[in-house]
């Protein structure tokens, strides 16, 4: 009989109403396969306002969709990044922990808890809760904490705080049975910060985030926008996807469309910016001071038409904050593998280790703060010949048939029979 896998993440909530994501596509091919899969996720959607409503006097609300089942964990309801945020973090933790021991009441325990971060909270509830069951825990890092906040200068290095997060992430990792990181250089990590004294390195995994190919490509044939920017075939479409902040480095996507707005001769080009963010507003304004009029913030759109939108794409950008050095340890994005599949060619500004790109060689690199370097990056892509542009197609495809989620849960599946075994 195949294993009862609780997956813990406190952001998953968006994947049910998204029918979408990795937790999402790693359980229902883990259901395929036989596994029983459920999601425990916050009842709060991560940046919205939608909420599920959970009666006053329960802890939880279970609900299927796709043949999964979620178990959303009552939360407090925040905005932004302050304090609210951080007591909606701390009521998970403190309320999964109490549903998990209902649920064992319940004769509903795990065979093995598999939790995943953005925040270490996750990870704590779940090794707390594999500790009482005497089951193995299996814990996924999808973004360094605390080094990504050092990096974006959130917190202090040497400060007080910031060395307590660290003792607090290199204790998971001494009582992970296993540690899986998105990232591929999560071994580097732990040898970099001298952990691998106490943390098995044979016992961390690296999975990556993918692209579920079945659904992509059936949502590039059923879900269309009707939008004249995107549709306007004289036009030379340079497509961003995903969050707008400083770490996005959006402001260095103006930089380089102000430039082509001066020119007359590549009057032609639009740089379309799908997302939402903190920066938003201040760059839109900054477009209409300094009469940037090539750029166009097109706002948030459903998931489902992300595909549809990079097929109408010339050239996708990837961009981010050369201050941050996160990345000398790989990267996991999103939209980096929903790029592949659109089979456009992407320019990157900053220079990733373990770079999926590289692998399959399909990226334009410009490793530069310089915008003109960038636009020149641009302008050789709107002169590069079909076979090239066609060398670029046939090679991010194949980039992103390596990462379909088909095969990612086969690596999951390894990693939790190996977990089991050892255990």
């Amino acid at each position: 009989m195949k294993k009862n896998i609780w997956i813990l993440n406190h952001y998953a909530t968006d994947t049910f109403f998204d029918k979408g994501g990795r937790h999402f596509w790693f359980a229902e091919n883990l259901i395929k396969d036989g596994y029983n899969a459920t999601i425990f996720c916050a009842n709060t959607v991560h940046n919205t306002n939608k909420i599920v409503d959970i009666d006053d006097d329960k802890l939880y609300k279970e609900n299927m969709t796709n043949n999964i089942s979620y178990v959303f964990i009552k939360t407090s309801g925040y905005s932004g990044n302050e304090s609210s945020r951080v007591k909606n973090m701390v009521k998970f933790y403190i309320n999964m922990y109490k549903v998990g021991k209902i649920f064992n009441k319940n004769n509903k325990k795990p065979d093995i808890i598999y939790a995943s971060s953005v925040h270490p909270l996750t990870l704590l509830v779940g090794l707390k809760l594999a500790r009482k069951y005497k089951i193995p825990c299996i814990c996924e890092v999808r973004d360094l904490w605390p080094l990504t906040l050092v990096e974006l200068d959130k917190i202090k290095p040497n400060a007080l705080f910031t060395k307590l997060l660290y003792m607090g992430e290199h204790w998971i990792y001494k009582k992970a049975d296993s540690l899986i990181f998105t990232m591929e250089g999560g071994k580097d990590y732990i040898i970099d910060k001298g952990w691998n004294k106490n943390v098995n390195i044979d016992n961390v995994y690296h999975i990556n985030n993918g692209v579920d190919l079945k659904e992509y490509y059936y949502n590039l044939n059923d879900y269309i926008l009707d939008d004249e920017d995107l549709n306007d075939e004289k036009s030379f479409k340079i497509i961003y996807t995903g969050a707008i902040r400083k770490f996005n480095s959006i402001e260095n996507v103006i930089n380089v469309a102000k430039l082509f707005s001066n020119s007359a001769k590549y009057n032609n080009i639009k740089f379309l910016i799908y997302g939402d963010g903190t920066d938003k507003e201040s760059l839109i304004e900054r477009c209409k001071i300094e009469k940037i009029d090539n750029v166009i913030f097109k706002g948030a759109v459903d998931k489902k038409y992300i595909p549809y939108i990079l097929s109408k794409s010339n050239l996708n950008l990837l961009f981010y904050n050369d201050k941050v050095n996160v990345f000398k340890y790989g990267s996991s994005q999103n939209k980096l593998f929903e790029y592949l599949a659109s089979g456009k060619p992407i320019i990157t500004n900053i220079d990733m280790n373990y770079s999926v790109l590289k692998k399959f060689d399909c990226e334009i690199a410009v490793n530069s703060k310089n915008t003109e370097d960038v636009m020149r990056s641009i302008i050789d892509i709107i002169n590069m010949n079909e076979t090239d542009l066609a060398k670029y197609s046939e090679n991010s495809k194949k980039g992103a048939e390596a990462y379909d989620f088909n095969y990612l849960t086969k690596q999951l599946e390894n990693v939790i029979e190996s977990t089991v075994d050892k255990k």
